[in-house]
């Protein structure tokens, strides 16, 4: 849906970058967990790890609410992140809350999935006549590329929690990162090859570019100057390739424009979503590699 208060269509730009329009609210974002995760990634985008509570867990009645609003709005499918979602010790129970009203799909680092979670998320993804996807982070296409981003052991301690999901019949998406100097198509076949080699026999790929923010900044570097979307030709601005046209997400402090932007300066809209459907001002780095990429950090 589109806010009857949106103002400028994309073809109108404020101090030079484009505005992008929420054209329809498909699909809310939910930082469950908040910044708090059981690893401290050297590229997270969002800064997360043990002790980080900047985002602190949303409880189970603030996340059905947020839920009940996102309905209200027409949103059609729901995102779970974190931080890592299931350090929040009712993630089940919040999944059930939520099957109800839509598709729902978790993103984790894979390492909290124990039997008893597997079976609880099996259990779920059978009661429900919506889809609950899975999806688990696998940063390298070996041990040392893995763990250098994630930490020691990791990698097949990720590749189990796989290997689990997939015999349970949840069939995983797997989620890797690339550079933007790295060709996607081998990216993919690397990380099928990997999958196939591990035992999955229907693997699922997600591949997402780096994007420098977080601890990324910090790990290479932020973003020149160059990387930006400002004074992007008006007629060659396509609104339709970023899903800020179709998404928004919360979490414990507000409503922001989307999952990337939580630490951002002026990445929070609004304490409601309702008063969250304006257009966004596209100045951040990362919205030009969201752009440039054609990429969304949904299951599509």
């Amino acid at each position: 849906m589109r806010s009857a208060t949106a103002g400028p269509h994309p073809e109108d730009v404020a101090g030079g970058f484009p505005a992008q329009p929420l054209e329809h609210l498909d699909a809310l974002w939910i930082q469950v967990a908040g910044t708090l995760c059981n690893i401290a990634c050297t590229h997270c985008f969002v800064t997360s790890g043990p002790g980080e509570t900047r985002h602190p867990l949303m409880t189970r009645d603030e996340v059905r609410r947020r839920v009940a609003e996102g309905v209200a709005l027409g949103v059609r499918e729901f995102y779970f992140t974190g931080g890592e979602p299931f350090m929040h010790p009712e993630m089940l129970e919040i999944l059930a809350d939520t099957l109800p009203h839509g598709p729902a799909t978790v993103l984790t680092n894979g390492l909290l999935l124990t039997d008893a979670r597997v079976d609880g998320l099996t259990r779920l993804a059978r009661a429900s006549r919506y889809s609950l996807e899975v999806r688990v982070s696998l940063d390298g296409a070996d041990a040392a590329a893995h763990e250098a981003f994630r930490g020691t052991g990791t990698f097949d301690r990720t590749l189990d929690a796989v290997r689990r999901l997939e015999r349970a019949g949840l069939l995983p998406i797997v989620t890797v990162t690339r550079t933007l100097e790295e060709e996607p198509l081998l990216v993919r076949e690397r990380y099928v090859a990997l999958l196939r080699e591990a035992g999955i026999a229907r693997p699922r790929l997600k591949i997402l570019p780096l994007f420098r923010l977080g601890r990324e900044a910090a790990r290479t570097r932020g973003y020149a100057e160059a990387e930006s979307l400002r004074d992007l030709p008006a007629s060659s601005f396509d609104p339709a390739r970023l899903q800020c046209g179709s998404c928004r997400a919360v979490t414990a402090r507000g409503v922001y424009v989307c999952p990337l932007l939580v630490d951002e300066p002026g990445g929070r809209m609004a304490d409601r979503l309702a008063d969250a459907l304006a257009p966004y001002p596209l100045t951040h780095g990362a919205c030009f590699t969201c752009y440039v990429t054609g990429m969304s950090c949904g299951n599509g």
